[in-house]
């Protein structure tokens, strides 16, 4: 930096000398200008200065003719912001220090040191000198500001336009580890806002939008990088203008609020409006009590190096009048930030979540618009990180992304809250309790972190939604809550097995601690009811979306065994004989798909003999055609239809090619609860009652509807694909997932799982999105009565 000092140099600035005295003693000429180390050095002082490791990166500067130094008592102080320092206008020789007009005034205008001699800098110099640096100050900032523009953060659909980290900050145009903070401006459309900022951090340059047309120039939020002050600048849109998703665009403010390090409220009314308090009062109300919660949590989920404040940002009230006193005007005694607290107090606001509030006021006589004043008042709160510290843009983001997937979602008409800016309802979980209409206290989107509903009060009974469920009393008084679900048979069991256990004792109540507590019909008499013995009772909020707690939580087999069992006993008890005929058409009803239907068998697939009425038809369960008892005699396990390995009726030349795996495609096998397992029930009850009742004319769609377990949306009212919504036709099958009940096409609904609160303790049909989901833990109902019933 020092270079050798030629003649011509020296006696340019007699009257500054060194003020560091580290190698002259002080005696010789200032030659520099440190700003760091705040002093004026001579030649040799700042050679042997800054050969220092710690001070060899510092800025000087050589003193140039008629150089007037910085006043040497305000260089530190608070009052005095970077850029408008003061200089000083004379020097004391005494105390041997450079004073501005203030601090002379301050400490020599009285005492023994008022009679100290001062050396007078010339004015003119001194002035000539300002300007000049105040120019090459102001050209150098402007020129830094030349390419900044403004890009679109948050539509008004709160949706965020920037995809990641990356992009956020290509857009901001910054460095990723420049440290930075936000500023952002609220207030009512039509106040300038896009305005203020342009003219106070970009020197008047539209980064920013205006609009001298009706219309809001400003749609969602828009953001912008200061380079000169280090600062994101953020555009928001004007209040009391929106008149599409109002309460949306209301919530976005808030989330805006949340990120940002100082807060301009901007106000060209010449009185300050209740609005303005009130908006304040509730944005940090709903901040304390929605959001400081939300930003820890951010920073443990997100890992992030610099916590993100729980104590809300500086707020600028920055209020332009014209024809109005500013705040404070007429009351000299007391500041305005004073008058602002007896504001919020008289509207019972309290606005405890802002670190600070100011006031800053201009009034416009002729325009344009004065601003220093609140760039000052900026530059002023930016330098204090007391509260809130820079970081880096990628925590910014971050912040916002994790606010705005929290709180999001549509707010329906009918929740808005007209007495507050920002109610409850914007920001906690919208769903209500159908059987008490009690709402969830969880915040928004909670689901997504798999916190289930909750509500402050506890539910009460109703017969609509049964939601009174059971968890094992044996695990209960051990400290544990199980719940327990009824269903055909214990997860143990096969599904062959198992129902045909359910014909004979019941449904079964399983714990999976304790196994089978409960058979409803596990002796012939004397039954308990499960409530006196087994199990205990809670009543529980059903919430929108989720399983509802059915009394009927079985499946389609065990529906399609009662109304056969039904049948039976009805027509024995009307002692009709039995009949072939039924057998037939039980057989058609119940028939795996690639069975051919009874009414196409007219000859034994094998020998040709032709079957008479009371003939019997057996189908082979491996190719599905229909023969005589002795082309049909033999058995053997087919595994590839879903017969298990069980041995089952085969005909002759399936059983002579048993070594050959048939090619069965995905499409043709159903699953578990389908028309295999109804085919299977059917057995049990003809072998098991060893009784076939007599043909009777019953509806096709009766029969589907009585095998239907509750939760299934019936097939008249299935019109489409609940996924794709793909029109079904004769081409397109039905299918039913087994845990939402809805109807599906076979693309979306090919995956398989078990649904034990169903009542499926063994992989079936489920449709994509809830294959995604993890397990309901929601409680079924038990009555103590029979499904048979």
């Amino acid at each position: 930096m020092s270079t050798q000092t030629s003649p011509a140099e020296k006696g340019l600035n007699p009257g500054l000398m060194c003020q560091e005295s580290y190698a002259c003693s002080g005696t010789d000429e200032a030659i520099f200008e440190c700003d760091e180390c705040c002093s004026l050095q001579c030649l040799r002082c700042e050679e042997e200065l800054h050969r220092q490791e710690r001070l060899r990166n510092h800025e000087r500067i050589r003193l140039k003719p008629g150089h007037v130094p910085y006043c040497d008592l305000c260089k530190g102080l608070s009052g005095h912001l970077p850029g408008v320092r003061q200089r000083a206008i004379v020097r004391c020789q005494t105390c041997k220090i450079n004073l501005c007009l203030e601090c002379q005034k301050r400490t020599h205008s009285g005492g023994n040191k008022r009679r100290h001699p001062v050396t007078v800098y010339n004015v003119s110099n001194l002035q000539g000198s300002l300007e000049a640096e105040e120019m090459d100050e102001e050209t150098k900032r402007k020129k830094m500001t030349e390419k900044v523009v403004s890009f679109l953060l948050v539509d008004e659909n709160e949706e965020v336009q920037v995809t990641n980290e990356e992009d956020f900050i290509r857009k901001l145009d910054c460095k990723p580890d420049q440290h930075l903070k936000v500023v952002s401006i609220f207030g009512n459309t039509g106040d300038g806002k896009s305005h203020t900022l342009n003219h106070t951090f970009f020197y008047g340059r539209e980064v920013f939008k205006t609009s001298p047309t009706q219309e809001s120039c400003t749609v969602g939020v828009w953001a912008a990088y200061d380079p000169v002050h280090k600062v994101a600048v953020i555009d928001t849109e004007g209040l009391l203008g929106a008149t599409v998703n109002l309460s949306q665009r209301t919530r976005l403010l808030l989330k805006v609020l949340a990120i940002s390090d100082l807060v301009i409220y901007r106000t060209h009314a010449d009185r300050l409006h209740n609005d303005l308090f009130k908006f304040l009062g509730d944005a940090s109300e709903a901040y304390l009590k929605h959001f400081t919660k939300e930003l820890k949590a951010t920073t443990a989920r997100c890992g992030l190096d610099v916590p993100l404040s729980t104590l809300g940002p500086a707020v600028i009230i920055f209020h332009e009048t014209v024809h109005t006193q500013l705040l404070g005007s007429d009351h000299p005694s007391e500041v305005p930030e004073k008058l602002i607290q007896d504001r919020f107090r008289k509207l019972g606001r309290f606005p405890e979540a802002f670190s600070s509030i100011h006031y800053k006021g201009t009034r416009t006589y002729n325009p344009p618009t004065d601003f220093s004043g609140l760039r000052r008042a900026l530059e002023q709160l930016l330098e204090n990180n007391t509260t809130r510290s820079p970081r880096h843009p990628g925590v910014i983001f971050k912040a916002l992304k994790a606010l705005s997937d929290r709180f999001s979602g549509e707010i329906p008409d009918d929740q808005m809250a007209h007495s507050s800016f920002f109610p409850d309802e914007y920001f906690t979980c919208s769903s209500l309790c159908l059987s008490c209409g009690v709402g969830c206290k969880n915040s928004m989107n909670h689901g997504k972190e798999g916190v289930p509903h909750e509500a402050k009060s506890r539910c009460r009974y109703s017969h609509q939604y049964d939601n009174r469920v059971y968890t094992c009393k044996a695990c209960y008084e051990r400290g544990e809550e199980v719940s327990v679900v009824p269903k055909t048979s214990a997860s143990t069991d096969s599904p062959w097995m198992g129902l045909a256990k359910y014909a004979w004792s019941g449904y079964v109540i399983e714990c999976p601690n304790c196994g089978v507590v409960y058979r409803s019909r596990q002796y012939w008499f004397g039954n308990q009811d499960p409530v006196d013995t087994v199990v205990r009772t809670e009543i529980v909020h059903v919430w929108p979306g989720t399983d509802g707690f059915l009394k009927d939580n079985n499946n389609a087999a065990q529906r399609l065994l009662d109304g056969m069992n039904f049948m039976a006993q009805s027509v024995s008890e009307l002692s009709l004989g039995p009949t072939k005929a039924v057998t037939s058409w039980l057989t058609d009803q119940i028939a795996p798909a690639y069975w051919r239907p009874n009414s196409q068998i007219l000859s034994c697939n094998k020998c040709a003999t032709s079957f008479k009425d009371n003939d019997t038809k057996h189908h082979c369960r491996a190719c599905g055609e229909g023969f005589c008892d002795s082309c049909s005699s033999k058995t053997r396990p087919v595994p590839e239809r879903g017969w298990g390995p069980a041995p089952v009726r085969v005909c002759d030349n399936c059983y002579e090619a048993r070594n050959v795996q048939l090619a069965i495609t995905e499409a043709q096998v159903d699953d578990e609860g389908g028309t295999l397992i109804a085919r299977k029930v059917g057995e049990a009850v003809q072998n098991t009652l060893g009784a076939v009742v007599t043909a009777i004319d019953i509806p096709l769609g009766l029969v589907k509807d009585a095998a239907r377990p509750a939760y299934w949306v019936p097939d008249h009212e299935i019109l489409h694909c609940h996924n794709c919504r793909k029109e079904f036709s004769i081409k397109l099958s039905k299918h039913h997932c087994r845990a939402c009940g809805q109807g599906f096409c076979d693309e979306c609904s090919h995956d398989r799982r078990a649904v034990p609160s169903r009542g499926w303790d063994h992989p079936v049909r489920v449709c994509f999105n809830c294959n995604k989901k993890p397990e309901p833990g929601h409680l079924s109902v038990v009555t103590g009565k029979s499904p048979l019933c």
